[in-house]
């Protein structure tokens, strides 16, 4: 996947855009609830210092062609509200992942996650090609789990101390796919409010 392209992907409730340094002042407003972070690899930023760190870190990874972060644009209020990504390119094998997702309190089950998830498998299967998309989340994130379940994403299985999380402990992880040709499916029922209009 080429990361040095500005992708913009927009549908009727939600813009992504690359995620930049300058969404410091709209992400500081969302950012340090401790709920958001309790099951992610990556600690609660904190602060302003720590959310520097975690911008820089985030738009360094797109650079290094690592992965590929969003900016998640509420489009009813124009403000970013949190950050979703690409990574795990696989795409001679045409596959990639779709993860390090996190969305301020006030705007989870609001319908904002499942029409980002739209824009990024619509980009995913169409644009790029893929015939496999994974997401993934800690065996422990029961809501996470029922938020992939409810978008049609299938459980695969749990691969047992996976990786590192918070504070040195390891973590179950469990995975979850999205194939193209459940996509087309999808994109007709769970999505169909989002792919009617763009």
């Amino acid at each position: 996947m080429d990361c040095s392209r500005c992708i913009t992907l927009e549908n009727s409730r939600v813009r992504l855009r690359p995620l930049e340094c300058s969404d410091f002042e709209d992400l500081k407003a969302v950012i340090f609830d401790d709920d958001i972070w309790r099951f992610t690899t990556t600690p609660n930023p904190g602060d302003a210092v720590g959310l520097a760190a975690y911008l820089t870190q985030a738009v360094q990874g797109r650079e290094k062609h690592q992965r590929y972060p969003f900016a998640i644009i509420d489009r009813q209020t124009g403000r970013v509200v949190g950050s979703t990504s690409y990574g795990s390119f696989a795409l001679p094998e045409k596959r990639l992942e779709i993860g390090w997702t996190w969305i301020g309190r006030d705007y989870q089950r609001t319908g904002l996650n499942r029409a980002a998830k739209h824009l990024l498998l619509k980009y995913a299967f169409g644009e790029l090609g893929c015939e496999r998309v994974e997401l993934k989340t800690d065996a422990r994130n029961w809501k996470s789990r029922e938020a992939m379940r409810r978008m049609g994403a299938t459980e695969e299985g749990i691969l047992r101390s996976h990786m590192y999380t918070q504070g040195g402990l390891r973590r179950d992880s469990v995975y979850f796919s999205i194939l193209k040709p459940e996509w087309d499916q999808l994109r007709l029922t769970v999505f169909r409010e989002f792919d009617a209009r763009g």
